[in-house]
């Protein structure tokens, strides 16, 4: 049985991850644009009714991962507001001009969170340098990378996912996400050898998690 965390772009969804078993919830909004940071309230209002734990995207846009000076004070003033709801952890991850980790501002970003846990997003998979940007992403501080292994889905990604949980040896988690399903999760986890799993289950195409589909991913 693996561990499961399901992105949820709507408290619909959040409500069917904790009700079907899944381990963690990444709660962010903005379904079309991959993902941005969800309303005050609606984290707020989730966190009276969730046990499990919630972790919030910290994204003031979509697009790329490279962030103007407001745009990063936005998000700083963000993490600092939800920090309050008593959330279990945050998501997010800059590059600099070069498509390299910013580590400047990732390690800020890191530090303002604490003591809760940081998850260095898919902006991983823009990040040049599978190996470099992993060492950078640990001496930040992150806990986790969710990573589709800098290819377009977990499938395309395998083998460098494989690399990177051996590389990690340990040092940080390493969520597999990016087109992960019930179909797949098994093939993807003998083969990777990862431990925790990221998946929206949604299954047709909407935006709402599948309920029968967190069961499955839980369940493989």
């Amino acid at each position: 049985m693996s561990k499961i965390e399901i992105a949820c772009f709507n408290p619909e969804s959040a409500i069917t991850a904790f009700e079907n078993g899944a381990d963690r919830i990444e709660l962010c909004d903005g379904l079309s644009e991959g993902g941005t940071t969800p309303n005050f309230e609606t984290v707020r209002q989730l966190r009276e009714k969730i046990t499990i734990p919630i972790f919030v995207m910290i994204r003031p846009r979509g697009g790329d991962f490279t962030y103007s000076d407001t745009e990063f004070e936005e998000m700083k003033s963000d993490l600092i507001q939800l920090k309050s709801l008593n959330v279990d952890g945050f998501v997010f991850g800059i590059l600099n001009e070069n498509q390299e980790v910013n580590f400047e501002q990732n390690k800020e970003l890191v530090e303002l969170a604490k003591p809760y846990p940081s998850t260095f997003h898919r902006a991983f998979d823009r990040a040049r340098s599978l190996e470099d940007s992993l060492e950078k992403v640990i001496e930040c501080g992150f806990k986790t990378i969710l990573t589709s292994g800098q290819k377009p889905n977990v499938s395309e990604g395998k083998d460098n996912l494989k690399k990177l949980v051996e590389l990690s040896a340990g040092r940080i988690e390493i969520l597999v996400g990016g087109g992960l399903r019930s179909t797949n999760i098994e093939e993807i986890r003998n083969f990777t050898k990862a431990n925790y799993f990221h998946s929206s289950a949604i299954t047709d195409g909407g935006a709402f998690a599948n309920a029968d589909e967190v069961v499955a991913l839980k369940s493989k």
